[in-house]
Protein backbone atom coordinates (compact mmCIF):
# COMPACT_ATOMS: atom_id res chain seq x y z
CA UNK A 1 0.00 0.00 0.00
CA UNK A 2 1.35 3.40 -0.99
CA UNK A 3 0.46 6.49 1.03
CA UNK A 4 1.71 10.04 1.55
CA UNK A 5 1.96 11.09 5.18
CA UNK A 6 2.68 14.13 7.31
CA UNK A 7 5.85 12.97 9.07
CA UNK A 8 6.71 16.42 10.47
CA UNK A 9 4.53 19.52 10.64
CA UNK A 10 5.34 22.06 7.90
CA UNK A 11 7.60 19.54 6.14
CA UNK A 12 6.94 17.93 2.73
CA UNK A 13 4.78 14.83 2.79
CA UNK A 14 6.70 11.57 2.81
CA UNK A 15 5.90 8.51 0.71
CA UNK A 16 5.35 5.27 2.65
CA UNK A 17 5.16 1.76 1.20
CA UNK A 18 3.53 -0.69 3.59
CA UNK A 19 1.61 -3.96 3.45
CA UNK A 20 -2.03 -3.47 2.52
CA UNK A 21 -3.99 -3.98 5.75
CA UNK A 22 -6.68 -6.59 6.15
CA UNK A 23 -9.94 -5.54 7.83
CA UNK A 24 -10.56 -6.77 11.37
CA UNK A 25 -13.72 -6.58 13.46
CA UNK A 26 -16.29 -4.39 11.71
CA UNK A 27 -13.77 -2.65 9.45
CA UNK A 28 -14.13 -2.32 5.68
CA UNK A 29 -11.15 -2.24 3.32
CA UNK A 30 -11.58 0.07 0.36
CA UNK A 31 -9.51 0.84 -2.70
CA UNK A 32 -9.31 4.62 -2.86
CA UNK A 33 -10.80 6.05 -6.05
CA UNK A 34 -10.60 9.76 -5.19
CA UNK A 35 -9.37 11.93 -2.30
CA UNK A 36 -10.07 15.65 -2.06
CA UNK A 37 -7.40 18.09 -0.90
CA UNK A 38 -9.19 20.35 1.59
CA UNK A 39 -8.12 23.62 3.21
CA UNK A 40 -8.41 21.86 6.58
CA UNK A 41 -5.55 19.64 5.43
CA UNK A 42 -3.39 22.77 5.35
CA UNK A 43 -4.07 23.42 9.02
CA UNK A 44 -3.12 19.83 9.88
CA UNK A 45 -0.01 20.04 7.70
CA UNK A 46 0.98 23.34 9.34
CA UNK A 47 0.29 21.97 12.83
CA UNK A 48 -2.09 24.50 14.32
CA UNK A 49 -4.47 27.45 14.22
CA UNK A 50 -3.88 31.17 14.74
CA UNK A 51 -6.01 32.26 17.71
CA UNK A 52 -5.18 35.96 17.42
CA UNK A 53 -4.84 38.56 20.18
CA UNK A 54 -1.27 37.43 20.88
CA UNK A 55 -2.39 34.02 22.10
CA UNK A 56 -0.25 30.95 21.65
CA UNK A 57 -1.31 29.12 18.45
CA UNK A 58 -3.65 26.17 19.00
CA UNK A 59 -1.35 23.16 18.58
CA UNK A 60 -2.79 20.13 16.84
CA UNK A 61 -0.14 17.99 18.49
CA UNK A 62 -1.57 19.04 21.86
CA UNK A 63 -5.04 18.11 20.58
CA UNK A 64 -3.97 14.52 20.03
CA UNK A 65 -2.95 14.46 16.39
CA UNK A 66 -0.04 12.06 16.19
CA UNK A 67 2.47 11.74 13.35
CA UNK A 68 3.05 10.18 10.92
CA UNK A 69 -0.48 10.73 9.63
CA UNK A 70 -2.12 9.99 6.31
CA UNK A 71 -4.39 12.96 5.71
CA UNK A 72 -7.45 12.94 3.48
CA UNK A 73 -11.00 13.24 4.82
CA UNK A 74 -12.79 13.60 1.47
CA UNK A 75 -12.51 10.03 0.24
CA UNK A 76 -14.36 7.78 -2.18
CA UNK A 77 -13.45 4.11 -2.44
CA UNK A 78 -14.44 0.73 -3.82
CA UNK A 79 -15.34 -1.96 -1.27
CA UNK A 80 -12.74 -4.75 -1.37
CA UNK A 81 -13.36 -6.68 1.87
CA UNK A 82 -15.46 -6.70 5.05
CA UNK A 83 -14.09 -7.56 8.48
CA UNK A 84 -15.13 -10.88 10.09
CA UNK A 85 -17.59 -9.22 12.50
CA UNK A 86 -19.60 -7.44 9.80
CA UNK A 87 -23.09 -8.93 9.61
CA UNK A 88 -25.32 -8.67 6.53
CA UNK A 89 -27.60 -6.35 8.52
CA UNK A 90 -24.61 -4.02 9.12
CA UNK A 91 -23.91 -3.59 5.42
CA UNK A 92 -27.05 -1.60 4.60
CA UNK A 93 -27.13 -3.11 1.14
CA UNK A 94 -23.45 -2.34 0.54
CA UNK A 95 -21.63 -5.17 -1.23
CA UNK A 96 -18.20 -5.95 -2.63
CA UNK A 97 -17.40 -3.78 -5.62
CA UNK A 98 -19.73 -0.94 -4.61
CA UNK A 99 -18.26 2.56 -4.56
CA UNK A 100 -19.00 4.68 -1.51
CA UNK A 101 -18.30 8.07 0.02
CA UNK A 102 -16.49 7.76 3.36
CA UNK A 103 -18.06 9.70 6.21
CA UNK A 104 -14.94 10.78 8.16
CA UNK A 105 -16.25 12.71 11.19
CA UNK A 106 -16.34 9.75 13.55
CA UNK A 107 -16.60 9.98 17.33
CA UNK A 108 -16.24 7.51 20.18
CA UNK A 109 -19.59 5.95 19.32
CA UNK A 110 -20.53 5.58 22.99
CA UNK A 111 -21.24 9.03 24.47
CA UNK A 112 -24.66 10.70 24.50
CA UNK A 113 -23.62 12.98 21.64
CA UNK A 114 -22.63 10.08 19.38
CA UNK A 115 -25.71 8.05 20.31
CA UNK A 116 -27.85 11.07 19.34
CA UNK A 117 -26.32 10.94 15.87
CA UNK A 118 -23.94 13.89 16.19
CA UNK A 119 -20.57 12.12 16.10
CA UNK A 120 -18.98 15.21 14.54
CA UNK A 121 -19.47 16.93 17.92
CA UNK A 122 -17.91 14.16 20.02
CA UNK A 123 -15.32 15.33 22.56
CA UNK A 124 -13.07 12.32 21.81
CA UNK A 125 -13.08 12.30 18.01
CA UNK A 126 -11.54 9.64 15.78
CA UNK A 127 -11.96 11.56 12.52
CA UNK A 128 -10.47 9.81 9.50
CA UNK A 129 -7.65 11.77 7.90
CA UNK A 130 -7.33 13.86 11.06
CA UNK A 131 -6.85 11.55 14.06
CA UNK A 132 -6.74 8.30 12.07
CA UNK A 133 -5.25 7.57 8.65
CA UNK A 134 -7.27 8.84 5.71
CA UNK A 135 -7.41 8.89 1.94
CA UNK A 136 -4.01 10.12 0.73
CA UNK A 137 -3.37 6.47 -0.03
CA UNK A 138 -4.31 3.75 -2.50
CA UNK A 139 -6.13 1.75 0.22
CA UNK A 140 -7.92 2.73 3.41
CA UNK A 141 -9.69 1.11 6.36
CA UNK A 142 -13.15 2.37 7.34
CA UNK A 143 -14.25 1.44 10.91
CA UNK A 144 -17.79 0.26 10.00
CA UNK A 145 -19.96 -0.10 6.87
CA UNK A 146 -22.36 2.58 8.15
CA UNK A 147 -19.67 5.16 7.37
CA UNK A 148 -19.70 4.24 3.66
CA UNK A 149 -22.51 5.89 1.71
CA UNK A 150 -23.20 4.25 -1.66
CA UNK A 151 -22.64 6.73 -4.49
CA UNK A 152 -25.09 4.91 -6.77
CA UNK A 153 -23.50 6.17 -9.96
CA UNK A 154 -22.20 9.58 -8.86
CA UNK A 155 -18.74 10.40 -10.21
CA UNK A 156 -16.07 9.63 -7.55
CA UNK A 157 -13.94 12.72 -8.24
CA UNK A 158 -16.93 15.07 -8.12
CA UNK A 159 -18.46 13.35 -5.10
CA UNK A 160 -15.36 13.18 -2.87
CA UNK A 161 -15.67 16.83 -1.69
CA UNK A 162 -19.18 16.13 -0.37
CA UNK A 163 -17.57 14.46 2.67
CA UNK A 164 -16.27 17.82 3.89
CA UNK A 165 -16.96 20.92 1.81
CA UNK A 166 -20.34 19.48 0.84
CA UNK A 167 -21.68 18.47 4.25
CA UNK A 168 -19.97 21.46 5.90
CA UNK A 169 -21.77 23.97 3.70
CA UNK A 170 -25.02 21.97 3.73
CA UNK A 171 -25.05 21.99 7.54
CA UNK A 172 -24.20 25.71 7.62
CA UNK A 173 -26.97 26.51 5.13
CA UNK A 174 -29.50 24.63 7.23
CA UNK A 175 -28.66 26.98 10.10
CA UNK A 176 -29.92 29.98 8.07
CA UNK A 177 -32.72 28.20 6.20
CA UNK A 178 -35.34 30.55 7.64
CA UNK A 179 -33.72 33.39 5.66
CA UNK A 180 -33.63 31.67 2.24
CA UNK A 181 -36.17 34.20 0.90
CA UNK A 182 -33.46 36.89 1.13
CA UNK A 183 -29.93 36.97 -0.35
CA UNK A 184 -27.38 35.12 1.79
CA UNK A 185 -23.96 36.79 2.02
CA UNK A 186 -21.08 34.31 1.77
CA UNK A 187 -17.42 35.04 2.37
CA UNK A 188 -15.02 32.86 0.35
CA UNK A 189 -15.60 31.67 -3.22
CA UNK A 190 -13.18 28.74 -3.14
CA UNK A 191 -14.23 25.10 -3.00
CA UNK A 192 -16.53 25.67 -0.02
CA UNK A 193 -18.11 28.78 -1.48
CA UNK A 194 -18.84 27.26 -4.89
CA UNK A 195 -20.26 24.19 -3.18
CA UNK A 196 -22.46 26.35 -0.95
CA UNK A 197 -23.67 28.34 -3.95
CA UNK A 198 -24.85 25.25 -5.83
CA UNK A 199 -26.45 23.71 -2.73
CA UNK A 200 -28.28 26.92 -1.84
CA UNK A 201 -29.96 26.87 -5.23
CA UNK A 202 -30.89 23.19 -4.85
CA UNK A 203 -32.33 23.89 -1.39
CA UNK A 204 -34.63 26.58 -2.76
CA UNK A 205 -32.74 29.68 -1.66
CA UNK A 206 -33.07 33.03 -3.41
CA UNK A 207 -29.31 33.17 -3.99
CA UNK A 208 -26.04 34.45 -2.61
CA UNK A 209 -23.79 37.48 -2.73
CA UNK A 210 -20.24 36.11 -2.83
CA UNK A 211 -17.36 38.04 -1.24
CA UNK A 212 -13.75 37.17 -2.12
CA UNK A 213 -10.46 39.03 -2.56
CA UNK A 214 -9.50 36.90 -5.60
CA UNK A 215 -10.91 38.15 -8.93
CA UNK A 216 -10.65 34.66 -10.47
CA UNK A 217 -12.75 33.18 -7.69
CA UNK A 218 -15.31 35.97 -7.97
CA UNK A 219 -15.53 35.21 -11.69
CA UNK A 220 -16.02 31.51 -10.94
CA UNK A 221 -18.81 32.43 -8.51
CA UNK A 222 -20.50 34.59 -11.14
CA UNK A 223 -20.38 31.73 -13.63
CA UNK A 224 -21.86 29.46 -10.96
CA UNK A 225 -24.86 31.78 -10.58
CA UNK A 226 -24.04 34.20 -7.75
CA UNK A 227 -26.47 37.12 -7.48
CA UNK A 228 -23.47 39.45 -7.19
CA UNK A 229 -19.82 39.42 -6.17
CA UNK A 230 -17.83 41.91 -4.09
CA UNK A 231 -14.16 42.53 -3.35
CA UNK A 232 -14.00 42.97 0.45
CA UNK A 233 -10.90 45.15 0.09
CA UNK A 234 -12.89 47.81 -1.76
CA UNK A 235 -13.22 50.92 0.45
CA UNK A 236 -16.99 50.89 -0.07
CA UNK A 237 -17.47 47.11 0.38
CA UNK A 238 -20.07 47.58 3.13
CA UNK A 239 -22.06 50.02 0.99
CA UNK A 240 -21.85 47.64 -1.98
CA UNK A 241 -23.21 44.80 0.13
CA UNK A 242 -26.18 46.89 1.26
CA UNK A 243 -26.93 48.04 -2.29
CA UNK A 244 -26.63 44.64 -3.93
CA UNK A 245 -28.69 42.93 -1.24
CA UNK A 246 -31.55 45.32 -2.00
CA UNK A 247 -32.80 45.09 1.57
CA UNK A 248 -31.75 44.08 5.10
CA UNK A 249 -29.09 41.35 5.25
CA UNK A 250 -30.31 38.68 7.62
CA UNK A 251 -27.77 35.90 7.16
CA UNK A 252 -24.01 35.69 6.58
CA UNK A 253 -21.96 32.51 6.19
CA UNK A 254 -18.24 33.10 6.64
CA UNK A 255 -16.28 30.33 4.94
CA UNK A 256 -12.95 32.11 5.54
CA UNK A 257 -12.99 32.93 9.23
CA UNK A 258 -10.43 35.67 9.74
CA UNK A 259 -10.66 39.01 11.55
CA UNK A 260 -11.48 40.99 8.41
CA UNK A 261 -14.23 38.71 7.09
CA UNK A 262 -15.98 38.25 10.43
CA UNK A 263 -15.93 42.01 11.02
CA UNK A 264 -17.43 42.85 7.64
CA UNK A 265 -19.92 40.02 8.04
CA UNK A 266 -20.98 41.33 11.44
CA UNK A 267 -21.19 44.93 10.22
CA UNK A 268 -23.44 44.14 7.26
CA UNK A 269 -26.07 42.27 9.31
CA UNK A 270 -29.38 43.85 10.19
CA UNK A 271 -30.96 43.62 13.65
CA UNK A 272 -31.72 40.03 14.54
CA UNK A 273 -29.39 38.69 11.84
CA UNK A 274 -27.20 35.61 12.07
CA UNK A 275 -23.49 35.17 11.38
CA UNK A 276 -22.43 31.54 10.88
CA UNK A 277 -18.66 31.04 11.01
CA UNK A 278 -17.28 27.98 9.23
CA UNK A 279 -13.76 28.95 8.14
CA UNK A 280 -10.68 28.35 10.28
CA UNK A 281 -8.27 30.81 8.73
CA UNK A 282 -7.53 32.21 12.17
CA UNK A 283 -7.15 35.37 14.18
CA UNK A 284 -9.19 37.13 16.83
CA UNK A 285 -12.65 38.71 16.75
CA UNK A 286 -12.82 42.50 16.46
CA UNK A 287 -16.48 43.18 17.24
CA UNK A 288 -17.52 45.93 19.62
CA UNK A 289 -19.21 43.90 22.34
CA UNK A 290 -22.13 46.32 23.03
CA UNK A 291 -23.23 45.96 19.40
CA UNK A 292 -23.93 42.26 19.83
CA UNK A 293 -26.92 42.83 22.16
CA UNK A 294 -27.85 46.14 20.53
CA UNK A 295 -28.16 44.43 17.13
CA UNK A 296 -29.45 41.20 18.72
CA UNK A 297 -27.10 39.32 16.40
CA UNK A 298 -26.59 35.57 16.65
CA UNK A 299 -23.00 34.39 16.12
CA UNK A 300 -22.83 30.64 15.60
CA UNK A 301 -20.03 28.25 14.76
CA UNK A 302 -20.67 25.37 12.38
CA UNK A 303 -18.38 22.34 12.37
CA UNK A 304 -18.72 19.98 9.38
CA UNK A 305 -21.97 17.95 9.62
CA UNK A 306 -23.33 14.64 10.88
CA UNK A 307 -23.84 11.33 9.10
CA UNK A 308 -27.57 11.94 8.61
CA UNK A 309 -26.88 15.28 6.93
CA UNK A 310 -24.31 13.66 4.63
CA UNK A 311 -26.90 11.14 3.43
CA UNK A 312 -29.44 13.97 3.00
CA UNK A 313 -26.84 15.81 0.94
CA UNK A 314 -26.22 12.89 -1.42
CA UNK A 315 -29.98 12.43 -1.83
CA UNK A 316 -30.33 16.13 -2.65
CA UNK A 317 -27.50 15.99 -5.20
CA UNK A 318 -29.23 13.13 -7.01
CA UNK A 319 -32.76 14.53 -6.76
CA UNK A 320 -31.85 18.05 -7.91
CA UNK A 321 -29.00 17.02 -10.25
CA UNK A 322 -26.70 19.46 -8.44
CA UNK A 323 -23.82 20.58 -10.63
CA UNK A 324 -20.41 19.63 -9.19
CA UNK A 325 -17.83 22.25 -8.31
CA UNK A 326 -14.78 22.57 -10.60
CA UNK A 327 -12.37 19.68 -9.96
CA UNK A 328 -8.71 19.39 -10.94
CA UNK A 329 -7.55 15.77 -10.93
CA UNK A 330 -3.99 14.93 -9.86
CA UNK A 331 -2.10 11.67 -9.30
CA UNK A 332 -1.50 10.58 -5.71
CA UNK A 333 2.23 11.33 -5.92
CA UNK A 334 1.37 15.01 -6.50
CA UNK A 335 -0.27 15.36 -3.07
CA UNK A 336 2.46 17.68 -1.81
CA UNK A 337 2.22 19.91 -4.89
CA UNK A 338 -1.56 20.09 -4.43
CA UNK A 339 -1.15 21.31 -0.84
CA UNK A 340 1.36 23.98 -1.89
CA UNK A 341 -0.95 25.22 -4.67
CA UNK A 342 -3.84 25.40 -2.21
CA UNK A 343 -1.64 27.25 0.29
CA UNK A 344 -0.77 29.78 -2.43
CA UNK A 345 -4.44 30.34 -3.27
CA UNK A 346 -3.97 28.96 -6.78
CA UNK A 347 -6.82 26.43 -6.69
CA UNK A 348 -10.28 27.22 -8.07
CA UNK A 349 -12.74 24.62 -6.81
CA UNK A 350 -11.06 21.48 -5.55
CA UNK A 351 -7.98 19.38 -6.33
CA UNK A 352 -8.79 15.67 -6.10
CA UNK A 353 -6.08 13.01 -5.89
CA UNK A 354 -6.74 9.97 -8.07
CA UNK A 355 -4.70 6.94 -6.88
Amino acid sequence: MKSFKVADFKAPLQEFDEATPQPSGTQVLIKVKAAGVCHSDLHIWEGGYDLGHGRKPLSLKDRGINLPLTMGHETVGEVLAFGPDVKPTDQGGLKLGDVGLVYPWIGCGKCATCLAGDENMCLTPRSLGVYCDGGYSDHMLVPHPRYLLNLRGLDPASAAPYACSGVTTYSALKKVEQHFDTPIVMFGAGGLGLMALSLLKAMGGKGAIMVDIDARKREAAEKAGALATIDPKAPDALEQLAKKAGGPIRAVIDLVGNAATTQLGFDCLTKGGKLVIVGLFGGGATWALPLIPIKAVTIQGSYVGNLRETQELLDLVRAKNVAPIPVTKAPLNKANDALVQLQQGAVVGRTVLMP
